[in-house]
């Protein structure tokens, strides 16, 4: 059987084998590694994202909105418009937790200039827990798109906030009567805060990177951790990469919490940080124009030949990327 958490790339592969697009406007389709679907709609393109929100409960609403919101940044657009498919589980659902959820997807919304444009409500038999599955709609002029494909080897491997900044708010909140004997109060609180500072939401990292320079790729990692975005990163872009350990910013934060639960930085759910791929020529202005707009960033390694493989130097040892089956968060759920 198969661990909780996305289907393994391979397989994945394997089934998007044998899906054939006759519409010559669909400009980038599925494919593992590539963030959101972008079609062909005259002066602009159309880019498209649906992605669920299955570890969170709390402020379900605002991860869907951030979470779906982040990949169309990725491909270098704007996010415009959501739909959002709520299922809420029988026997737990009244009128307030309804409303609640969808004032949280309003003003997640509102925060980010997107219109609320449909979707849908039900209470659903056997569901242990609510889940939101989201659909954004984006828009990008054709010269600003960015695809992960044209990551190319030597291109600079930058890394913005650091990690792990969506585990650490889930950690905080759903294990919150757990931590509260281990760690004190404002602590906790802060750790859960980290929904919003620094938050989970990369669009202001990826718009504002691309209009720093012609990036050439650029990939939020969610679930999985910083490793499989970075795996992913290099496979869109038919690249190997190499990674130095100590140049990643792991939170203080998730780090006692990672540790308190034996669970690795590296390998948990890490929206909040944006993988940016660019020209070594380009790097330094783009860390300035991210920093002038308070954006911490660092360059943590290179995308190299796919015949170098995912390597990662830690203290002075070149070995492999960690691969993870299945998110490390999982294993408390």
């Amino acid at each position: 059987m198969l661990p909780i958490g996305k289907v393994p790339a391979e397989i994945l592969r394997r089934c998007l084998a044998s899906n054939q697009i006759a519409d010559e406007r669909v400009v980038v389709g599925p494919r593992v590694g590539e963030d959101a679907a972008v079609i062909d709609f005259g002066e602009t393109y159309l880019v498209a994202k649906t992605d669920p929100i299955t570890f969170a409960t709390d402020h379900i609403g605002w991860y869907s909105i951030h979470i779906n919101a982040n990949d169309i940044a990725t491909m270098g657009a704007r996010p415009r418009w959501f739909l959002g498919t709520v299922l809420f589980p029988e026997g737990q659902t009244d009128k307030a937790l309804v409303e609640t959820v969808f004032d949280d997807i309003r003003r997640s919304c509102n925060d980010l200039g997107i219109e609320l444009v449909g979707g849908h409500m039900e209470i659903t038999y056997e569901m242990p827990r609510t889940i939101v599955i989201g659909q954004m709609l984006g828009e990008v002029a054709k010269d600003k798109l960015v695809r992960n494909e044209n990551g190319r080897a030597g291109d600079d491997v930058i890394l913005t906030k650091g990690v792990a900044v969506e585990a650490t708010s889930i950690i905080a909140r759903e294990k919150a009567e757990e931590l509260a004997g281990m760690f004190d109060e404002a602590f906790i609180e802060r750790c859960r805060n980290f929904l919003i500072d620094p938050g989970i939401s990369v669009v202001k990292d990826a718009l504002t990177a691309n209009g720093a320079a012609a990036v050439h790729a650029m990939h939020d990692p969610t679930e999985g951790g910083l490793a499989t975005g970075l795996g992913e990163l290099a496979g869109a872009a038919g690249c190997g990469i190499r990674i130095h350990a100590d140049r990643i910013h792991i939170f203080d934060e998730c780090e006692k919490l990672c540790g308190h639960f034996g669970l690795d930085p590296l390998g948990v759910i890490a929206s909040g940080a944006l993988l940016i791929a660019a020209d070594p020529a380009d790097t330094e202005n783009i860390l300035q124009v991210l920093a002038a707009e308070g954006i911490k960033a660092d360059v943590i390694g290179q995308l190299t030949e796919e015949t170098e493989g995912l390597k990662m130097d830690s203290a002075g040892t070149v070995c492999d990327l960690p691969v993870f089956l299945a998110d490390e968060i999982a294993r408390l759920f």
